[in-house]
């Protein structure tokens, strides 16, 4: 009886730590919270970011291609929640330097009840 309960403690624990940080990461901001990658045939429009580029402005739902210095990454952006922001480079691949740029996502009217 006593290895059942320590074991169920345990495992309880186990599952508070998980939950713990899974609710960190979510707090810092992780990629899936703010779409996916896609194709790039998939593309409504295209930014090019330069370096006079501060931030970009895109809608939730529209997909994006990011060019910059020849390299290209496309972004579905898919948020909850009416408009928020955050860094591009939160979902830029790791080559794509993008050091301080942050994305404005407005919501989108047609998303709306």
């Amino acid at each position: 009886m006593f290895k059942l309960n320590r074991t169920a403690v345990v495992l309880s624990l186990i599952l508070a730590a998980s939950a713990a940080t899974a609710g960190a990461a979510d707090v810092a901001g992780t990629p899936a919270q703010y779409g996916r990658h896609a194709l790039t045939a998939n593309a409504e429009r295209e930014i090019v970011i330069d370096a006079n580029t501060k931030w970009v402005n895109v809608t939730n739902g529209e997909t994006v291609r990011f060019t910059k210095d020849g390299k290209s990454f496309t972004w579905r952006f898919e948020v909850l929640g009416n408009e928020t922001s955050f860094h591009l480079s939160q979902i830029a691949p790791a080559d794509f330097n993008v050091d301080g740029l942050r994305v404005f996502v407005a919501a989108n009217p047609t998303y709306r009840g």
